[in-house]
């Protein structure tokens, strides 16, 4: 990904896009084609002397083709004829972009390979589900992975779409009118590239598509985040049902050598917040003045590529944490007791209402048995055989029964076969 955004691989694709229009000029008979044979033969940069010269013309594109035009000599005149800096800007960002998206997916199906054989492993490990932080009814560690591995997919899905809408090249002059280029050396160009060309562009692609595909990186990036946010929750000392590598030697803190901290996690929020910052400023990038200013560029010479970067290496970062996770299955059936059973409540509540009971004094049953649960006295399903109410309803092989994860776990195989997890 650094290999992309380096300025060793910029400065290619510029020359890369200067040579080929030269060469679908001589295709079309504007240049001679000798000319466009001598540009592809000697046509050569050195990034220290467009640095130096940049210094003088403080323009990067003049830059450049000044240092190219000394190694190519009289057939230089032809280069960059009818073109305008940000045909070659948009063009090789569009290049650059869209490298990038397809590094991202591979992360992302390597991610989701990872995820999907802790969801296997995992599959029917039992543990407690948790709402507004709080015991709910049981799930498997396994469903939690499902979830996940069913999230990341949109992820690789939306980027997917969104890379065909960044894949967009312009060669179509100042203010996008095609005046001074035909837009058939455009489409050629472009061709070559491995891009579309623009439907219409003013001197610049639309920024809309540039926003579009950093709120997609933002939306992966806060998926990570969610992610990273569940592992550190799971690793808290009164929770403990899952931890992160903590590797030979590794310390935890300065002053307190028992720590063991969930740095990756906290690493990959704080990175997150990043990329959805650089996804604002994406969008403050879309109005432009009329055809172009230039307000947007300085902005993107940063966000991109750093977004780009930091995203490869986050979800890189969560696929070794999810592998290397540590899984603690007795943890999890210990908190999965702690209340006794508790977590049964709406299926009584169900039961009793299937059987004739109204659901408002069935309620209040249920809660009864519950409450004297809370308070320490006996399981539920006990306290639950002792309400009359219940008792008069349902039967203490059918309490037991209802007090039992098979209920809860009845459709997890069919939940991995619709995400292909079987």
């Amino acid at each position: 990904m650094r290999r992309i955004w380096s300025d060793e691989r910029k400065f290619e694709i510029w020359l890369e896009i200067e040579v080929l229009a030269c060469e679908a000029m001589a295709e079309l008979g504007q240049i001679p084609k000798r000319d466009a044979t001598e540009i592809r033969k000697h046509a050569r940069f050195s990034i220290p002397e467009i640095l130096e010269i940049e210094k003088r013309t403080n323009h990067d594109v003049i830059a450049f083709l000044e240092n190219i035009a000394d190694s190519v000599g009289p057939a230089a005149r032809w280069i960059h004829q009818g073109l305008t800096s940000s045909d070659i800007l948009d063009t090789t960002l569009a290049v650059q972009l869209t490298e990038s998206a397809t590094i991202l997916l591979e992360d992302l199906k390597k991610l989701r390979a990872t995820v999907a054989d802790r969801a296997r492993r995992f599959k029917m490990t039992p543990m407690i589900g948790r709402s507004h932080g709080i015991h709910a009814e049981p799930i498997t560690f396994g469903l939690k992975f499902a979830l996940m591995f069913d999230e990341f997919g949109r992820a690789e899905e939306r980027l997917t779409q969104t890379r065909e809408r960044i894949r967009i090249g312009k060669l179509s002059g100042a203010v996008g009118t095609h005046a001074h280029l035909d837009p058939k050396i455009e489409s050629a160009v472009c061709e070559k590239l491995g891009l579309k060309p623009a439907t219409l562009s003013t001197q610049i692609v639309q920024r809309d598509r540039h926003a579009e595909f950093m709120a997609t990186l933002a939306v992966s990036a806060s998926s990570v985040d969610r992610w990273a946010t569940e592992f550190r929750h799971l690793q808290r000392t009164e929770v403990l049902e899952v931890e992160e590598f903590f590797g030979e030697g590794q310390k935890g803190s300065s002053a307190m050598p028992h720590k063991r901290n969930p740095i990756m996690s906290e690493r990959l929020s704080g990175l997150a917040r990043v990329i959805r910052g650089n996804a604002v400023v994406a969008l403050e990038n879309v109005a432009l003045w009329h055809e172009r200013d230039i307000s947007h560029s300085s902005a993107e010479r940063i966000i991109l590529p750093d977004s780009c970067i930091l995203l490869d290496y986050m979800l890189v970062q969560l696929r070794e944490l999810v592998e290397r996770l540590q899984v603690y299955p007795e943890r999890m059936k210990q908190n999965l007791d702690l209340t006794k059973g508790l977590y049964f409540s709406q299926s009584i509540l169900l039961a009793l209402t299937r059987a004739g009971a109204e659901r408002k004094s069935a309620y209040e049953a249920v809660q009864r048995a519950a409450m004297k649960t809370w308070r320490g006295e006996r399981t539920f399903a006990e306290n639950v055989k002792r309400e009359p109410e219940i008792a008069a309803k349902l039967s203490a092989a059918e309490i037991d029964h209802l007090c039992s994860l098979d209920i809860h776990f009845q459709h997890v195989d069919a939940t991995f076969k619709v995400l292909g997890l079987d």
